[in-house]
């Protein structure tokens, strides 16, 4: 203790003589104060809690056992329901000390079978639209459903297009036309447009010849007419009710025979006037009363101009053709004619303004495969808020999917493909094959190869199909081999290549594949296997590749197939290519 003590005294007699050694203060540097540490501590660690009272947590039981927590599995949910109303029912029994009966086994299993099945909640993207009725269809179903037949929409207000002819709202004379003249199926044009123009909307549609454009404008024309007064003696000198103008006779005849092959159900009177015959002659046609006229522009403005005619109750007209209409230098005749209706009742420009029930507004029906500058001034003079429809992959997908198209026999594919998906990484690939039997030997054989693969085709149960399709989404598997049941409407974010390896047989088909990849503005590669048992698609796909700027094989580009439609005759060698011997 003294010695301690002594230390102690000496201890302080240094301090007071040659100063005490003070630790330095370290300066935080303020950059060095707020850096967030990345390091993981494990006092961090939230993710389980280490006492022992929180490590079985109870469960919240809603609706004793009955109702579901949000964001779970419904379907696990209900197997662990089951289990626990298992073993409360067991614990109940032992305490009153009773032994276990059949019965209770029986429900204690049929409990856990019906928890084990989905329901029609759990399944709620079961079905494809075409199994669905009008009021189950949701927002993806009819995204998909204009998916399928290549249908896209501009404007404001856009009705549903109508899926099938029974859920239109055209009447029930007309539905009996429409079932004699033998139309099964709407098409395309005809699914989107005869809606609008049965709201009397101004369309302007685009879609090429021969996709059945005509029923589309007929249909809602007649419709509109049945709710007018009838032509009688009192109005017939008032002019028609509807005008179509085309840019050829035929093509004008042809209109008029499609037209009269609905009107004659309904009591209604169409008239053609085209050049080439006497005018005093359809000029007494018309003022005979008449619902409808069909006519090239250029004669029917010379009747009116001739006083033959009068427009002064016409609220329908339909330009068809109007591209072409313009190339053949129709514009002055069209405007003419258009000018020459009452303009009184055209729709008020600003398209937030309601229209009135009772008015009878005038509308314009437009079809052109293209619009040029010409087409587009007449649409913003003539049209109110039009809605734009266009049918077919106007310039869609195609820009953004680059088509690779390889020439290549049977034997070689195989591996071509292997290389292709080797290249991509775990990036996902689509491939397609034509067949089931083919689909299932694909898959074997890249899964030997070690790829990440499944099959989707129409010989797998749903719950399969499911279980596929779901497994590729979650990228449990990178390569989905599959049949055109996946070509259409299957929605699959981010698949990065599209693989024909098996190139199908029509051009649409060949479409819809490769849609599958470059979907909501993102690009995509498509990548074709062509052999030469592909002739009948040689044509379509050439004009495809050319229409869409790919590159096309110089194979294909030289082989005969490629040259003229399948079913065509090609043209005859030009005359001039021909000996002609003469003797004098």
């Amino acid at each position: 203790m003294a010695e301690r003590e002594r230390e102690k005294e000496l201890d302080a007699i240094k301090e007071q003589y040659l100063g005490s050694k003070k630790p330095k203060k370290r300066v935080i540097k303020p950059s060095e104060k707020f850096r967030f540490s990345f390091d993981w501590e494990n006092t961090e660690d939230t993710s389980r809690d280490m006492n022992s009272l929180y490590q079985s947590p109870h469960e919240a039981r809603l609706l004793y056992g009955r109702g579901f927590l949000a964001g779970i599995d419904r379907r696990e949910q209900k197997k662990a329901a089951a289990a626990h109303e298992k073993e409360t029912r067991a614990e109940q029994r032992r305490k009153a000390g009773l032994d276990d009966r059949p019965e209770d086994d029986a429900v204690d299993k049929k409990e856990a079978d019906a928890a084990a099945k989905y329901d029609a909640f759990d399944m709620r993207v079961d079905r494809h639209w075409t199994q669905k009725s009008l009021d189950e269809m949701t927002e993806r179903d009819w995204r998909i459903f204009r998916e399928d037949f290549n249908i896209s929409y501009k404007g404001s207000k856009v009705p549903r297009p109508m899926r099938k002819w029974s859920e239109s709202k055209l009447g029930t004379e007309l539905l009996r036309a429409v079932e004699k003249a033998g139309y099964k199926e709407p098409s395309p044009i005809q699914m989107a447009s005869i809606p609008l123009g049965l709201q009397q909307r101004d369309v302007i549609g685009i879609a090429e010849t021969g996709s059945g454009k005509t029923a589309a404008f007929v249909l809602p024309m007649l419709s509109y007419i049945t709710r007018l007064p009838p032509i009688s003696e009192e109005n017939e000198a008032e002019g028609p009710y509807a005008v179509v103008m085309a840019p050829t006779r035929e093509l004008a005849q042809q209109i008029e025979e499609e037209t009269v092959k609905f009107a004659t159900y309904l009591g209604i009177k169409v008239v053609s006037i085209v050049g080439g015959q006497s005018i005093e002659e359809q000029g007494f046609k018309i003022r005979q009363g008449c619902e409808v006229v069909i006519a090239t522009p250029g004669r029917l403005l010379d009747c009116l101009e001739r006083r033959y005619a009068v427009l002064n109750q016409c609220n329908y007209v339909v330009l068809d053709e109007a591209d072409r209409m313009i190339d053949m230098g129709f514009e002055p005749q069209v405007v003419g004619v258009l000018d020459a209706m009452p303009s009184s009742n055209l729709k008020p420009e600003n398209e937030d303004e309601e229209l009135d029930a009772k008015t009878i507004y005038r509308t314009t029906y437009m079809f052109s495969a293209t619009m040029p500058p010409a087409v587009e001034r007449l649409a913003r003079k003539y049209l109110r808020n039009p809605v734009v429809v266009t049918i077919g992959t106007a310039g869609k997908a195609t820009d953004l999917i680059t088509q690779n198209v390889i020439m290549m026999k049977e034997s070689e594919k195989m591996s071509r493909l292997q290389k292709i998906l080797t290249d991509l990484g775990d990036k996902p690939a689509i491939v397609f094959c034509n067949t089931k039997k083919s689909a299932d030997a694909r898959a074997k054989d890249l899964d030997k190869a070690g790829f990440r693969v499944t099959t989707l085709h129409g010989g797998k149960s749903q719950e399969q199909r499911e279980t596929s399709l779901d497994g590729f989404r979650n990228r449990r598997f990178t390569v989905l081999v599959a049949t055109d049941v996946a070509g259409r409407g299957i929605d699959i974010p981010d698949v990065a290549h599209v693989i024909n390896y098996e190139m199908p047989g029509s051009i649409d088909t060949y479409t819809h594949r490769i849609g599958r990849t470059g979907r909501a503005g993102k690009k995509g590669l498509a990548t074709s296997f062509l052999t030469l048992e592909n002739t009948d698609i040689f044509f379509d796909l050439k004009q495809m590749l050319i229409q869409s700027n790919s590159p096309v094989p110089p194979e294909l580009a030289r082989h005969e197939a490629s040259k003229f439609k399948p079913g065509s005759v090609p043209d005859r060698p030009p005359r001039r290519n021909d000996t002609v011997y003469a003797t004098h």
